[in-house]
């Protein structure tokens, strides 16, 4: 692919590309089309925030560790530093929202202890924990995909939700904030630069891992959506 007739396509472009269709998929879910008009059943919502908040967030905050003491650049290190904080601080908030409007939107009350994760999330933990350890480029190939699917899909949410629905207030508070658009950026940037001073096999090893991320980001909704669980 080329842009300009000369240079190639940016790589975040390149991802953007093919993250579009399985990010069509995501948005037209049922579970955030109904998070959307107020529809969702309360236990999906509930499923949602405990596998997100108890296992995945600080799996991605682990992951974006690993991935940064493998980094060859202070800047890169740093962005990924600056992320760590701010992926285990969004948790600590969306944990503390959540147990404010549950009784508001009749929902079940949060559990007291961290939930095992399900099978998905399993999934999906073990895929940020492996690609972390494999090597600097396969790390964020792995982490970029929650970054991008997490603002389009709160954007969304923000700009399409049913006024006075039943999950208003928490789409409200699920928004990251408009800050958060600059962690994106930096985020493709990084990739963008890489895509320039990688190998071919790890700009590839990149591509890759990104190409499973949005897969996981596709299964976590469908799992909130059908809760499934381990068999006995």
């Amino acid at each position: 692919m080329r842009a300009n007739g000369e240079g190639e396509m940016k790589l975040s472009d390149q991802l953007k590309e093919l993250a579009a269709p399985v990010l069509e998929k995501v948005l037209a879910h049922p579970f955030w089309s109904g998070l959307r008009d107020g529809s969702l059943p309360g236990e999906s919502l509930a499923h949602f925030v405990e596998q997100d908040t108890g296992q995945l967030l600080p799996a991605y905050a682990r992951a974006l560790a690993r991935t940064a003491a493998a980094a060859e650049r202070d800047a890169h290190t740093a962005l990924l530093g600056r992320s760590i904080t701010g992926t285990l601080e969004a948790r600590d908030r969306l944990r503390e929202k959540y147990a404010e409007l549950a009784g508001g939107m009749g929902l079940p009350e949060p559990p007291t202890q961290a939930p095992q994760a399900g099978p998905v999330t399993h999934a999906h933990c073990a895929f940020f924990n492996a690609s972390s350890a494999a090597s600097f480029a396969a790390g964020v190939g792995a982490l970029l995909p929650m970054v991008w699917f997490n603002f389009q899909v709160s954007n969304d949410l923000l700009e399409r939700h049913s006024a006075g629905s039943r999950y208003a207030k928490w789409i409200e508070v699920y928004h990251p904030g408009e800050g958060y658009g600059y962690a994106v950026r930096a985020f493709m940037g990084l990739a963008d630069e890489l895509g320039e001073t990688a190998s071919p096999p790890e700009r590839d090893r990149l591509i890759e891992h990104f190409r499973t991320g949005i897969r996981h980001e596709w299964a976590f909704a469908e799992s909130s959506w059908t809760r499934p669980d381990w068999p006995v």
